[in-house]
This record gives structure tokens, C-alpha cells and sequence, in this order.
């Protein structure tokens, strides 16, 4: 608490995004962090980081209801469909077609937004769902053959915040978001780091200018 008041006394800022945060101590700071002063009225993307790719849980068991407490605090939350599930406490979606429902229900639960990550869903296509009060959009893109995977949701959603102040409204950033996403996730094997599950890369559109022998 006391790094983020010493932060915002000194710096605006813009958007926040919030990430894995482990323990129910953590998430009820941070809820109060939001609740009053400077922070109270900046827009808020909220990455409720739960269960990783592999399927790892990353949040105490105790800390659940305080993330739901938090959703309604967000402008934006970006679970993926394990996530989802946990905080809906029913079985994670198995299907592209039941996402619309859960992204409902997360909205039902107070969140304003919901981006729904498919990204553990099989198929050829990537399919995320969007809903707001303006009801439901399914996001389509390719889905990337590739080991580089590691830290694409927690990418995703700093990516949205990041956008959120260069566009009118969420959605248009969170589009900008993906496109840019998919091309980090295509070229981040040519990074050629470690052995298992690498990063996504992120500075793809820079670096393809300064090491094209890097881009394939």
C-alpha cells in the first residue's frame, strides 16, 4: 500500500492494470487502493490471474471471494476460461459456444466489461467473447502453432491498458490488443529462449526492423 501511495502522489496515472495477486491480504489492499483517492475514478483493466496455461493454480483457495468483491472495481476483467470457472464456481466451459453465457454471468457477478479469453479452447481459430451493455461480440483471429505461449494473458491484458488512452472506448483497444498480441505469439520462437514454454515477443514490430534475420 505503501508503494502504491508513495507512486501516486507523485505520478498521474492513466490506466491501471492489476495482475496476479495470491493472497486475500493483497487483494483486499488492493481493492482499498481503488476504492478512495486518485485512483478511485482511473480506469481499471483487472487481470483475475487464477490457474495458469498448465493448469497450475496460482491464487489461495481463500482468496476467491475477495477477487469477486474486486470485479465490480474494473472497468475491464480478462479471466481465461479456467478462471471463468473458478469464479463462477461451475465447470469451465468446454466449447467457443458456451462462452457468451459465462461472459454474461461474470458481468452478472459486477464486473462492467468482460473479455473472455477462449485461448484453452481446441480449434483452428482463436475465439474470445466481449461483453458489455451493449451485449455480446465474438473476437475471431488465427490460432499460432507455437511453444512461445508463456505470459500471453497477463500480455494481453497490460496490452489493453496500455491502448485504452489512444481509442474512444474499450473495444477498440482491446481489438489493437489482439492483432498485436497474435503477431508476438507468431514471432516469439525466433527468441530462442530456454527449452520449455517461451515468451511471447513482445517488441516484434521493433525489432523487426533492427534483426530481420531474427523474423521469420
Amino acid at each position: 500500500r505503501a508503494q502504491v501511495e508513495t507512486l501516486v502522489a507523485d505520478v498521474r496515472i492513466d490506466v491501471v492494470k492489476v495482475g496476479m495477486l495470491a493472497s486475500a491480504a493483497l487483494v483486499e489492499t488492493v481493492d482499498a487502493l481503488l476504492a478512495s483517492g486518485p485512483l478511485a475514478a482511473t480506469p481499471v483493466v483487472l487481470d483475475p490471474v487464477m490457474v495458469s496455461t498448465s493448469g497450475s493454480r496460482l491464487l489461495s483457495p481463500d482468496a476467491v471471494d475477495a477477487v469477486r468483491a474486486l470485479l465490480p472495481r474494473a472497468d475491464v476483467i480478462t479471466p481465461n476460461v479456467p478462471e471463468a470457472g473458478v469464479l463462477l464456481d461451475q465447470p469451465p466451459a468446454e466449447s467457443p459456444a458456451e462462452l457468451p453465457e459465462q461472459a454474461a454471468a461474470l458481468r452478472a457477478l459486477g464486473a462492467r466489461r468482460v473479455l473472455l479469453k477462449g485461448g484453452h479452447l481446441d480449434g483452428t481459430e482463436s475465439v474470445d467473447v466481449w461483453h458489455d451493455e451493449r451485449g455480446t461480440s465474438e473476437l475471431r483471429g488465427p490460432r499460432i502453432a507455437t511453444t512461445a505461449t508463456h505470459g500471453k494473458g497477463c500480455t494481453l491484458s497490460s496490452a489493453v491498458a496500455a491502448l485504452r488512452p489512444r481509442h474512444d472506448g474499450w473495444l477498440p483497444a482491446v481489438r489493437e490488443a489482439r492483432g498485436w498480441l497474435t503477431e508476438a505469439l507468431r514471432h516469439g520462437e525466433s527468441l530462442g529462449i530456454g527449452s520449455g514454454a517461451g515468451p511471447v515477443h513482445h517488441f516484434h514490430e521493433q525489432w523487426r526492423w533492427q534483426h530481420p534475420e531474427t523474423i521469420h
